[in-house]
């Protein structure tokens, strides 16, 4: 799912390409993307795009007259740059937006349709599609630290609740946890004052850094390559691999279709946090420490 820094890249990129100009046409291959009954997707055809903004991880196209389209990609929406006037017609295309001299293609991988799309008429009326989560990196340490403490969560669950903070998902919260050396299962109400700063200053410093380095690598070129997973990151997405900072393998904690990433050693202690699926199966078998899991890893001379 596209998290804060990648829907800064599209907003940087949207705004650059089609910004100030009026939206020639839209071409609606899958009914499904658009979720309120009214206004209807022609009203938006010949109005002008006059900003780009953020909700969350939403992404709104400000067009003249107080109408916004409120896109959220989800998982595996993205937006794409095609030649003008090209139809979508391939399975994941969802929406063509025809512009002067380029189209946006709104795609989706996969067969589970998640992506959407709000018409929304008035600004008030944009409110509703707003979580509310603070937003980090124009929060102090106090404000932040009052928002993660108000309610009881565990360390990976809290940074990626919308409602408690702005644009973070599964990604960046492994980064994040990583950073500060902290378990994703330790409960925010046993946080000590120096683990609330220590998390505060890795969230600022992951998240400008991945917005840097992301507007960086795309330059002057629309983010064609947005994905969660990132052979430059520290531990998501990389079970298995030696972690940067210690050389120890990453492990994860799978769970419904998403995955937690962590440092056993940076981050735990040095204890092996149970899969639920996993240690259910194996049960005594299940590795509780590194010492346990390293000796039951292969080695070279049994490979």
């Amino acid at each position: 799912m596209p998290e804060l820094p990648d829907v800064l890249a599209y907003l940087t990129a949207l705004k650059r390409t089609v910004g100030d100009q009026p939206l020639e046409g839209a071409q609606l291959r899958s009914a499904f993307l658009v979720r309120s009954p009214t206004p209807p997707l022609e009203s938006a055809v010949r109005r002008r795009v006059v900003e780009f903004r953020r909700l969350g991880k939403r992404i709104v196209w400000c067009m003249e007259d107080d109408l916004f389209l409120v896109f959220h990609l989800m998982i595996a929406g993205r937006f794409h740059l095609k030649k003008p006037g090209q139809r979508p017609t391939r399975k994941i295309d969802l929406l063509a937006l025809h512009f002067g001299d380029v189209t946006v293609m709104v795609t989706e991988a996969g067969s589970k349709k998640r992506a959407s799309l709000h018409l929304v008429e008035q600004e008030a009326e944009l409110a509703a599609h707003d979580p509310g989560g603070l937003e980090v990196l124009e929060a102090n340490l106090a404000t932040f630290a009052q928002v993660l403490r108000e309610h009881n969560h565990t360390l990976k669950g809290a940074p990626t609740d919308p409602r408690l903070f702005s644009g973070i998902g599964n990604a960046y919260s492994d980064e994040i946890l990583h950073a500060a050396g902290l378990s994703p299962v330790k409960w925010t109400s046993r946080l000590s004052d120096e683990e609330v700063a220590r998390l505060y200053e890795s969230t600022q410093d992951t998240l400008r850094s991945w917005c840097e380095r992301l507007q960086t690598e795309a330059g002057t070129a629309f983010p064609e390559k947005v994905t969660a997973f990132r052979p430059d990151m520290a531990v998501h997405g990389r079970f298995g691999k030696p972690c940067p900072v210690c050389q120890t393998a990453v492990q994860e904690i799978a769970y419904a279709s998403n995955e937690t990433n962590y440092c056993p050693r940076c981050q735990t202690g040095g204890k092996v946090l149970a899969d639920r699926q996993l240690s259910r199966l194996l049960r005594d078998d299940w590795p509780k420490t590194i010492e346990e899991l390293e000796s039951r890893m292969p080695t070279a001379g049994d490979v």
